[in-house]
């Protein structure tokens, strides 16, 4: 019988964590049917440390290689969503460890297989604020608060200044990055750093209603559609549409889900999706 806290009981199955995830101390790990959850979880301010950053990427690398998962979610136990880098502890020489801890969490939000939702109910500034650029999808409320503050500090957010662009064009990654202003969940989400804003007394209806709407789809498909979406990224069109098609026609044919939803249109009926 597996000890009480390697996992959650979830419609009547035991979701077991993995051992090296229990150890976690920064961030917590609870898995509940076909969804895992990653919880910031450093008071006060989830501000990031090095063993907070491997334990992220740890855990978004450990649940990426799992099958039965079909989504990750992102959120904080803390009134702050994450402050940021802890600078304040780190000699010159560490920071660069830091720095290559950092390196790593965001490098393992950008190549997981897994959809990533992000949900941010309260301010994320500098790497936090990255932590929410990098999700998949973003749920805040009007708590949620964005700022990349690093220019005040006389250096400048690497990844933000790779990513931003990307997301939002050139003209607002520069007013963010070079201004260092906090900006509003509203203006995050008429910018698009934000899938969705919603009231707090509406969020966990609204986090349930999000992850059920994912996860009734098939999970390798699931994957291969963001596979074909992030590839694409900063390519040509032409050539990003030929990174989308081979994805398709290549790997998304071998899938036995693909077959059950073409007869489930001809049946005119839900598929029965086996993940494979």
């Amino acid at each position: 019988m597996p000890k009480q806290n390697r996992g959650v009981e979830v419609l009547g199955t035991l979701a077991l964590i993995p051992p090296k995830l229990e150890n976690f101390q920064h961030v917590k790990v609870r898995i509940e049917g076909e969804v895992a959850w990653l919880t910031l979880d450093r008071p006060d301010h989830n501000l990031l440390n090095e063993r907070m950053l491997s334990e992220l990427a740890g855990g978004i690398n450990a649940l990426g290689e799992q099958s039965d998962i079909k989504m990750i979610v992102l959120d904080s136990a803390a009134k702050t969503f994450c402050g940021g880098i802890e600078l304040g502890e780190y000699t010159q020489r560490r920071v660069f460890q830091l720095l290559d801890s950092f390196h790593a969490a965001f490098l393992a939000m950008l190549d997981t297989s897994k959809p990533l939702l992000v949900v941010v109910n309260g301010p994320a500034f500098g790497g936090g604020a990255e932590l929410a650029a990098l999700g998949d999808l973003v749920i805040a409320t009007p708590r949620a608060r964005f700022a990349q503050p690093e220019i005040k500090l006389g250096v400048f957010p690497p990844l933000s200044a790779a990513i931003l662009p990307y997301l939002l064009g050139p003209k607002m990654a520069l007013e963010l990055v070079l201004t260092g202003e906090t900006i509003s969940a509203e203006r995050a989400l008429d910018l698009g750093l934000v899938n969705w804003l919603v009231p707090e007394s509406e969020l966990q209806s609204k986090i349930s209603e999000v992850i059920g709407k994912v996860t009734t789809q098939s999970g390798p498909v699931l994957s291969m559609a963001k596979k074909a979406i992030m590839a694409s990224l900063g390519l040509p069109l032409r050539e990003g549409v030929r990174n989308s098609m081979k994805v398709f026609l290549n790997e998304l044919g071998e899938l036995e889900d693909s077959q059950e939803g073409l007869r489930a249109l001809v049946e005119k009926r839900a598929p029965h999706w086996k993940n494979r």
